[in-house]
């Protein structure tokens, strides 16, 4: 309570002359009046004291002048009311003019202090009230996103704070007139200027040149530096985005070509993410069919576009020119002016500018992936670098496709050549060898008929000879159906499989559908997979039956062989089953085996019946 009634005795604005004039009136009344029951108690001199705390009220709100009309006006009360010969106003004894003095100097020391207090109080609210702007404008100005937009606001705040007919902020170099004063504001780079009235006091100027314009500057750079920073960050957001986006579109083309699939899929993938990762309007990957044309394998492209897949383009200008001589990446800015048919037809569908990267497999320029746009803006800067890195996976996909192309058809090659060697074995044996055989026999028949009874011994050895030729005879045609089966070649993959299922010594349960010749290439692997699964079901099966079906669904010859024996059968032990996997999935087919332990032994050939007997190469890979 101290404190509030202080802080209202020198507070910065006191009350009017009129209310002051009238307060120490008042006062020196109820003072003349509150001396008289005094007198009866304390000496008359001391009674004058009463009149101090008035002097002291008065001087502290309204300052000394005023303070001393009140000092005169209580000594002539005091002297007229108290001082003897009541009535008459007397200063002939210098006690008066002791109580006059001490009334003025107690004004005087009050409203010294009083004012002297009244400054400080005037100095911090001063100081509070550029706090408030100061903490004002920050909280306006570095909250902001648009510093133009929050200049009025500021502007009006400084115009209210300081008291002033006008201010204003302005971002650029404003000079000064006769109307107004500018004071430049340096924020780093950016040049402002701060504009009030010309005509101010020297007092204010001081307070604007000191206090605000260097607040005002940190403030402004301040924001400057936020505005910088935010658009850094923006920046790098951006830049984080497009490439966590580019990443993520490489690994799903990556993953698709470690995946082993078609380079159609691949292809189809490198255009679609290519077209929404450069906001392309189109995006097509082409392969030189020559150095003058190319035909497109894949595109994507907004709707509207028309559909080119399949077509084949001249290459007689613009980038795919450019590309089918050269390796590095090119670009069309404009195809305003550009001559070629391939310029032509992009002018009528719409293309403005493209970007094509070269796609190249082992250092030959295979192909090209062009993106196209039909905006008036030019392609993004980084278009060239983004594409390569598309071109790179697609050129992976079609190396990928050749080197199994080429594995293919050199498997074939060996599956064919053996099995030509196993033809040519064989017959080599039986128009050779076996006929030799039998000739040989035939005449020791003839010699043993010869021998006279007599030479028993003779006879004797001539017929254990001819036995032995014999029974080397069978063997050789063993061998030699083994080798290659001329029952195939004759009688087809039926009765070849029955002739096998007679010489199995465990029951076999034969279900042959197929009742029309297949290329002979298929009725060989289909015959060495059943003569394969029935030897090793005989050798480690323990099996008491063996079920051999054969089916035709479509164009896939179906195969399927069961044993009921033990199982475990592991192909990567090196059995046989290695060279057959080799020998159908050479004819593009497959091969799966089951085999749980005591669950028996489950073999599924699936071979294409319209295979080409001759070595097998892509020619859509391989470009």
């Amino acid at each position: 309570m101290h404190a509030q009634l202080g802080s209202w005795l020198v507070r910065p604005i006191p009350p009017p002359l009129t209310v002051g004039m009238t307060v120490g009136a008042s006062l020196v009344m109820l003072e003349t009046l509150l001396v008289y029951p005094l007198g009866h108690i304390t000496e008359s001199e001391a009674l004058a004291l009463v009149y101090i705390p008035g002097v002291l009220a008065v001087a502290t709100l309204w300052g000394f002048g005023l303070a001393a009309v009140v000092s005169v006006a209580s000594a002539l009360a005091f002297n007229y009311f108290h001082v003897p010969r009541i009535g008459t106003l007397t200063f002939a004894d210098s006690k008066d003019w002791v109580e006059l003095a001490v009334f003025l100097v107690v004004a005087l020391l009050t409203s010294s202090m009083a004012q002297l207090a009244r400054s400080q109080a005037l100095e911090s609210v001063r100081r509070y009230r550029e706090a408030d702007l100061t903490t004002g404008l920050a909280r306006l100005i570095l909250r902001t996103n648009d510093l133009h937009s929050v200049l009025p606001e500021a502007s009006g705040r400084l115009k209210h704070a300081l008291g002033l007919p006008f201010a204003a902020v302005d971002l650029q170099a404003v000079a000064g007139d006769e109307r107004q004063a500018a004071f430049p504001l340096r924020c780093g780079a950016l040049r402002g200027t701060l504009l009030v009235p010309a005509e101010l006091p020297e007092p204010v100027q001081r307070c604007v040149r000191d206090r605000v314009v260097p607040s005002l500057e940190a403030l402004l750079r301040a924001a400057c530096d936020r505005e910088a920073v935010g658009q850094s960050l923006e920046t790098s957001r951006y830049e984080q985005r497009v490439l966590v986006e580019e990443q993520t579109a490489l690994r799903r083309v990556a993953t698709l070509v470690a995946r082993g699939v078609a380079p159609a899929e691949v292809f189809a993938a490198v255009a679609a993410e290519a077209t929404r990762l450069l906001d392309a309007d189109a995006t097509r990957l082409l392969r030189y069919e020559s150095a003058c044309t190319a035909v497109v394998l894949a595109e994507a492209s907004k709707p509207g576009n028309p559909a080119l897949l399949g077509k084949s383009l001249a290459v007689d200008g613009g980038v795919l020119e450019i590309l089918v001589h050269g390796t590095n990446p090119a670009r069309v800015e404009t195809y305003e002016g550009q001559p070629g048919s391939l310029a032509d037809l992009a002018r009528c569908l719409g293309f403005r500018s493209a970007v094509g990267a070269a796609i190249l497999v082992e250092g030959r320029v295979w192909g090209a992936l062009v993106a196209l746009w039909s905006r008036h803006a030019p392609p993004p800067a980084d278009a060239e670098e983004r594409l390569s890195q598309f071109t790179e996976l697609a050129a992976t996909a079609v190396a990928n496709a050749e080197c199994r192309a080429e594995l293919n058809a050199s498997r074939a090659r060996i599956v064919v050549a053996a099995d030509e060697a196993r033809r040519r074995i064989e017959r080599d044996l039986h128009d050779g060898v076996q006929q030799r055989l039998v000739s040989l026999g035939l005449q020791l028949r003839v010699a043993e008929d010869l021998v006279p009874c007599e030479l028993d011994e003779i006879k004797a050895r001539l017929s254990r000879a001819s036995d032995g030729l014999t029974t080397a005879f069978k063997d050789l045609q063993e061998i030699s159906r083994g080798i290659h089966p001329a029952i195939l070649s004759q009688g087809g993959l039926g009765p070849a499989l029955r002739t096998l299922a007679r010489r199995c010594p465990i029951p076999v349960e034969l279900n042959p559908c197929a009742r029309r010749r297949l290329p002979e290439c298929v009725e060989v692997a289909a015959y060495y997979a059943v003569s394969e699964a029935l030897a090793n079901t005989v050798k480690h099966a323990q099996a008491t039956v063996i079920d051999v079906d054969l089916d035709i669904d479509g164009e896939v010859l179906v195969l399927s062989i069961h044993d009921d024996g033990v199982g475990g059968a592991d192909p990567g032990l090196g059995s046989g089953l290695v060279s057959l996997t080799d020998r159908v999935e050479a004819l593009g087919g497959q091969l799966h085996i089951t085999s749980p332990v005591g669950g028996g032994t489950s073999v599924l050939v699936k071979l294409p019946t319209g295979t080409d007997c001759s070595p097998r190469v892509d020619a859509a890979h391989s470009g």
